[in-house]
């Protein structure tokens, strides 16, 4: 093997170290080794570590209150990766969960769920779940976060409407013991009188007498007058 084929193979195996070095560095760590840390609304001091679990990334909260006796964790569990803003900063992701619950007086006693600003409209198989807790009283809310509990409103029976009374049936009048049915007494109208005219004379006598007495120009008038007077 001549010392050029050599220092080929060489600068091979050397650029595939690299790339799978540099493929590993790519991939969001889910495990750190510093915890976050944070308080609780009552003071409690909690740390959370992220560790692997096959497919699944799990997230264990531990909290001691200020009395040592106080002392509880709980265990999430999810496939965050599925969120495309977790892949681009995980550490994040858990840091923004953090700070949801820093708000709560009992860090175990939140909501199922937990869903951080970056990877909220993401399907809850991307979020982290609660899986257990310890001690057993330490369970968690059925409630989402900032959702609160409203009692019941008693409200009083109403009063059944009154019935309303039917319309009385009129009776029929009845007459007077003694009395018989009274009849009224309906008067005639007077018949239409109608003047009959003069029974008209025969033209030819009224004519003839016209002709014989009267103007030309006045025969008609005095044919009606005669006529009227005959």
């Amino acid at each position: 093997m001549t010392p050029a084929i050599t220092l080929l193979l060489l600068a091979a195996s050397l650029s595939a170290a690299l790339a799978q070095t540099s493929n590993s560095d790519s991939k969001p760590r889910a495990n750190w080794d510093e915890p976050i840390r944070f308080n609780t609304k009552s003071k409690d001091a909690c740390t959370m570590v992220v560790t692997p679990a096959g497919d699944l990334t799990r997230l264990r909260v531990s909290c001691k209150g200020q009395d040592p006796a106080l002392s509880y964790y709980c265990d999430f569990q999810g496939r965050p990766n599925l969120c495309r803003p977790y892949t681009n900063n995980p550490r994040h992701y858990f840091t923004q969960l953090s700070w949801e619950l820093r708000k709560l007086s009992h860090a175990c006693q939140g909501p199922k769920i937990l869903r951080p600003f970056m990877c909220k409209r993401f399907s809850d198989e991307a979020q982290m779940t609660f899986l257990t807790s310890w001690p057993k009283s330490a369970t968690l809310k059925p409630l989402k976060s900032g959702q609160e509990t409203r009692k019941p409103v008693a409200v009083p029976p109403q009063p059944k409407p009154a019935a309303t009374a039917k319309p009385a049936r009129p009776q029929p009048v009845r007459p007077a013991a003694g009395k018989g049915p009274q009849v009224k007494k309906t008067t005639p109208k007077p018949a239409k009188t109608t003047t009959a005219r003069p029974s008209e004379v025969p033209e030819s006598e009224a004519s003839r007498l016209a002709n014989e007495y009267c103007w030309k120009s006045f025969q008609g008038i005095c044919s009606y007058v005669i006529g009227w007077f005959q």
